[in-house]
């Protein structure tokens, strides 16, 4: 059984799917599963022991080519090459778990036998399907709607739900090796993930230092800063409110090691955004921080998480952009502190 897993989208995204590709592989361990993914979260897949392959959407090469007519022809031959190699292994089922009209479109253009995904998605996506679930409740848990497909599918439903994050020795040599580095003990620290690519989602800096100071004087434990070098601004600002500066690692991990790092600290104090995701995945104790966005559709999927929401009038919004920012202002490094020290206890 061949099977293609089309999941395009961000790192959270793309954590919260390895569910399914869990539940197969356990079910169906013969099942030979290839991942269509973008750019983003490749690195968190490529050398998976559970997939036999996986296919890079350029989408960045591709949006370039278009922007230059001059480079038409260069995008329709790259584009001929990257379809013909879509289409090399024809797939028995193709699980377009992303729902929109760019991943319709591809799972279309593999000619797998059976196209899966949900009817009514957003963008007629399911147009492009032949085989559809009835429409799931936005509402739900996005790893509870990704489950519904593998279920669908045949999967053993008595099965725990797992995230195999596809970490090795290496990934975790190199954590080990970072954290003494540094001067941190394993076990020793608490996670800051501050950066979002939400601006509505993203906590006050002095928030954070706060909580620093807090977590230093209450628990005895080292912050640490994590995140891509795109959040190095964030750590900068973070730190030019604190008496005592907090470690900056960010930038200094790829996927797998950041996942390896979250085995060994203490707990993660993360906004919603895709880390956080592959922090609960990796089992570690989270306090997570939900403005405009719902808890309940893509909080951590763990029973070591707690939850801090402001449930205003106005929330959840989905809104990228806010005059006021209440429901993340209005957030105290005190509550947080409480939450993390009762899962700490």
């Amino acid at each position: 059984m061949k099977i293609l897993i089309i999941k395009l989208s961000a790192i959270g995204d793309v954590v919260q799917s390895l569910c399914v590709l869990h539940a197969l592989k356990t079910s169906f361990p013969d099942a030979e599963v290839d991942w269509l993914a973008g750019e983003a979260a490749a690195g968190l897949l490529e050398g998976h022991p559970m997939l036999e392959k996986v296919i890079i959407y350029p989408r960045k090469r591709f949006g370039d080519l278009c922007s230059q007519p001059l480079s038409w022809p260069q995008l329709m031959h790259e584009a001929r090459i990257f379809i013909s190699g879509l289409r090399k292994k024809r797939y028995d089922m193709v699980l377009d778990l992303q729902g929109l009209l760019k991943s319709g479109v591809l799972a279309w253009l593999s000619r797998g036998d059976r196209k899966i995904g949900f009817a009514a998605t957003r963008e007629g996506s399911s147009l492009f399907l032949n085989e559809k679930l009835d429409p799931y409740n936005p509402n739900e848990h996005a790893v509870l709607r990704y489950m519904r497909v593998a279920y669908h599918l045949g999967a053993d439903d008595s099965r725990p739900i797992c995230f195999p994050l596809g970490t090795g020795s290496n990934d975790f040599s190199k954590a080990a090796q970072l954290l003494e580095r540094h001067g941190l003990e394993p076990g020793r620290t608490v996670g800051f993930i501050p950066g979002t690519r939400w601006e509505t989602k993203h906590w006050t800096a002095a928030g954070f230092a706060e909580t620093g100071e807090l977590i230093r004087k209450e628990t005895g434990l080292e912050p640490v800063i994590l995140g891509s070098g795109a959040d190095r601004r964030l750590s900068d600002e973070i730190n030019s409110h604190t008496h005592r500066r907090i470690t900056d690692l960010t930038g200094r991990t790829d996927l797998k090691t950041l996942a390896a790092l979250f085995t060994m600290i203490a707990a993660v104090i993360s906004t919603d955004t895709g880390p956080m995701h592959l922090a609960a995945a990796a089992g570690a104790r989270i306090v997570a921080l939900f403005g405009p966005t719902a808890p309940k559709r893509t909080g951590p999927f763990s029973s070591k998480s707690r939850v801090v929401c402001r449930h205003l009038s106005c929330s959840p919004c989905f809104r990228r952009r806010c005059d006021h920012n209440r429901c993340m202002r209005e957030i105290t490094p005190h509550e947080v502190v409480m939450h993390l020290k009762e899962l700490l206890n």
